[in-house]
């Protein structure tokens, strides 16, 4: 068997048992060998072996009875039991593909903090050497991206300037991330040329 190792091992062995319902091998009303026979063939304990066929029972696709063993019932639902697995098991492809892209996403937010401070630092080191410098504006009252993020604003696009550290009431969020929200009043400190002042104010006034 070469599944996906994200199925337990009874599962796959379930798999692979309906695969040999499913193309004749195990014809239905055919009795399946003895746990302890499977269970050498498979190079597992009985104890897997019993937990596959029960997921194979569950399924209508073979029949357990006390002190006869199994039964293959039914071909059809074998068939049907494989495609509902490579189903799940492309959904679950799909699933820790997006979870390694959130991964490198967060990875790559850190970096871009961690350049964010390392500029901000040259810059109060070297200010009159570095061309980026940090600016602080207010959103004002009635503001069109209050209570929206800055991604979905496009902050960065559209102005060309990175918020550094948003200001409310009495709490700092230093190096805010894409979605972080901006409300009414609060003071965002940005670093960027000087141009930015102004793309910054429209962009809040919605200008």
């Amino acid at each position: 068997m070469n599944q996906d190792k994200m199925f337990p091992l009874y599962d796959r062995i379930a798999l692979d048992i309906a695969m040999r319902i499913a193309i004749g091998e195990l014809k239905e009303n055919s009795k399946i060998y003895g746990r302890s026979v499977m269970s050498s063939e498979y190079g597992v304990s009985p104890e897997t072996i019993r937990r596959a066929l029960k997921q194979l029972a569950d399924k209508g696709i073979i029949e357990i009875k006390q002190n006869s063993g199994a039964t293959v019932i039914s071909q059809q639902k074998a068939n049907e039991y494989i495609l509902q697995f490579k189903e799940n098991q492309n959904t679950r492809s799909l699933q820790k593909k997006l979870k390694s892209l959130l991964e490198e996403q967060e990875e790559i937010h850190l970096k871009i903090r961690e350049t964010i401070n390392d500029l901000i630092e040259t810059n109060h080191r070297f200010p009159r050497n570095n061309p980026f410098q940090s600016y602080e504006v207010m959103v004002p009252e009635n503001s069109p991206v209050s209570g929206k993020t800055l991604s979905e604003i496009n902050f960065w696009h559209e102005t060309g300037a990175t918020v550094v550290a948003i200001y409310r009431d009495d709490n700092t969020f230093v190096s805010p991330g894409p979605y972080s929200k901006l409300m009414e009043k609060d003071r965002i400190i940005f670093v960027g040329d000087i141009s930015t002042i102004a793309t910054v104010e429209e962009l809040l006034k919605g200008r």
